[in-house]
């Protein structure tokens, strides 16, 4: 599909039922078997980062974290347990609090802006952190959808999080595979000039998606939208990040 195209209606559904995701597993397989197997090229097929996290293995045990002073304090302001806080600092290359009492927004190691640095609590004692490359967890789930098909999909690593000027959380693209993340337009202005604007696309995919995603595990962990014109490209999330990825991770 082309980008510039125009998308005037499109349709969104959730694959159902989908199981739960457990470590190791499949998530092209599980994606294809609720789906019933029935895809359309240019489909795209946006998954939340928490199972990819869980398929991915990226649970830590609180336990065997160690706790600087630094995250006592912050631990102290906020209310979260001081090893949770460890590990969101551990996480992040920057961070700051957006109120005394937090939300803690900080810049994770990819370049991403985060509450918390994407770290979600798992229980009392453990927590998930982001997929290792969300753009490359993208692609294998791309790939391995093509290698069942047939079809050309695309894929988005979408993740819920907080905004440090407002209440609530919204849905915003950590990874992507086979979309532009940015939609580029141009357009004269009334005097001649011509003016270029960039969206943050796989964004917008993510936050329409978000409606059937749902917060905090309270919707479907996998999303399709279906008739939205795009433009292919492996460029990945990462390229429209301002603080590309430090190699600390």
């Amino acid at each position: 599909m082309d980008d510039t195209a125009p998308t005037s209606t499109f349709a969104v559904f959730a694959p159902q039922p989908f199981p739960t995701v457990t470590e190791g597993d499949n998530l092209a397989e599980m994606i294809h078997t609720a789906a019933g197997g029935v895809w359309i090229n240019g489909d795209i097929v946006v998954v939340a980062s928490k199972v990819v996290s869980i398929a991915e293995k990226r649970h830590v045990d609180l336990a065997g974290v160690t706790v600087t002073e630094e995250a006592r304090h912050i631990a102290g302001q906020t209310g979260k347990p001081p090893a949770l806080v460890q590990l969101i600092l551990d996480e992040s290359r920057s961070h700051y609090l957006a109120t005394q009492r937090g939300p803690i927004i900080a810049t994770h190691h990819r370049g991403f802006q985060l509450t918390s640095a994407g770290v979600d609590r798992a229980g009392e004692g453990g927590a998930w952190l982001l997929p290792a490359d969300p753009d490359a967890s993208a692609r294998t789930i791309r790939d391995d959808l093509l290698a069942l098909t047939g079809t050309r999909v695309a894929v988005v690593i979408a993740d819920s999080d907080g905004r440090p000027d407002r209440r609530g959380a919204t849905v915003l693209s950590l990874g992507a595979a086979g979309i532009a993340p940015l939609r580029v337009t141009t357009h004269t202005e009334p005097d001649g000039r011509s003016k270029r604007q960039e969206e943050t696309f796989t964004d917008l995919i993510a936050a329409a998606a978000g409606i059937v995603l749902g917060q905090r595990g309270r919707g479907a962990p996998v999303v399709v939208l279906r008739g939205i014109a795009y433009r292919d490209s492996d460029e990945g999330v990462a390229s429209m990040l301002h603080q590309p990825a430090d190699g600390t991770r």
